[in-house]
């Protein structure tokens, strides 16, 4: 890297393949941020390792689900080094996120009922190290909602293709003004605030991501979402689990 030269994250990814590695480079990516659904962080450190290489840097993250199914916050941490569980309260999982010193971004804030409202952002307004100010599932409403809401906490931005689908990666990313060769270095560029601007893309092919990926928000939160709770047994990332050691069985919220 050299003076001038920024270096391009997407922050935020739900898929990993071949595919998405391709097509990543294609666009000129430098670093995606992987935390895929209900996968615990061993896994997702596993998986990010595998798919990293000279040209695309892979950043394990785990976006928690905080609270119950119905009322559930979510909140994307990068830098963790100990595993954190799904549905706990918004303060037990902020709280490891400080003790843990990871990075604390805000992914599509206020959007229906699966993110931090405004109380919230105030409430955490210390913890919070940046805020999405553009989703390409958004309609242009939310989006500038969280533009607004980043102006009027002062929160750096950043913006992600937010991709549960292959096709999705590269229509957003931040570009960070400082090297990027490590997930420390992220981390670091995050809770520093280092100057950075979101690119995304406008026009046709914006509206078609945004249409496929709402078709696939759809389809999660319907027979796949019963599935997964009815038929599938514990989650992996169940504050109940075995994995957990019991650390989190007294403030399990489902």
């Amino acid at each position: 890297m050299t003076d001038g030269v920024t270096f391009r994250v997407d922050c935020h990814v739900k898929v990993l393949n071949d595919r998405v590695v391709e097509r990543a480079k294609r666009a000129g990516l430098d670093a995606l941020v992987y935390a895929p659904h209900f996968t615990r962080l061993p896994e997702i450190r596993e998986r990010a390792a595998a798919y990293s290489d000279d040209e695309l840097l892979v950043v394990p993250a785990r976006e928690v689900f905080t609270g119950t199914w119905r009322n559930r916050k979510h909140i994307l941490a990068v830098g963790l080094e100990e595993p954190i569980p799904d549905f706990i309260p918004l303060e037990t999982a902020m709280a490891e996120f400080e003790r843990q010193d990871a990075a604390v971004l805000v992914p599509h804030p206020t959007f229906a009922n699966v993110s931090l409202e405004q109380s919230d952002l105030g409430t955490y307004a210390e913890t919070i190290d940046a805020l999405e100010i553009y989703n390409p599932k958004h309609f242009p409403i939310h989006n500038r909602r969280a533009w607004n809401l980043g102006e009027a906490f002062s929160f750096p931005p950043i913006t992600s293709s937010y991709a549960h689908l292959s096709r999705t990666v590269g229509v957003a990313h931040t570009a960070f003004e400082t090297p990027i060769e490590s997930e420390g270095d992220l981390v670091a560029a995050l809770e520093d605030g280092v100057a950075r601007r979101v690119v995304y893309e406008n026009g046709l092919n914006r509206w078609a991501t945004t249409a496929t990926e709402l078709g696939h928000l759809v389809y999660e939160n319907t027979w796949k979402k019963v599935d997964r709770l009815f038929l599938s047994g514990t989650e992996p990332t169940h504050p109940e689990h075995i994995a957990y050691d019991g650390r989190f069985d007294d403030v399990a919220v489902y």
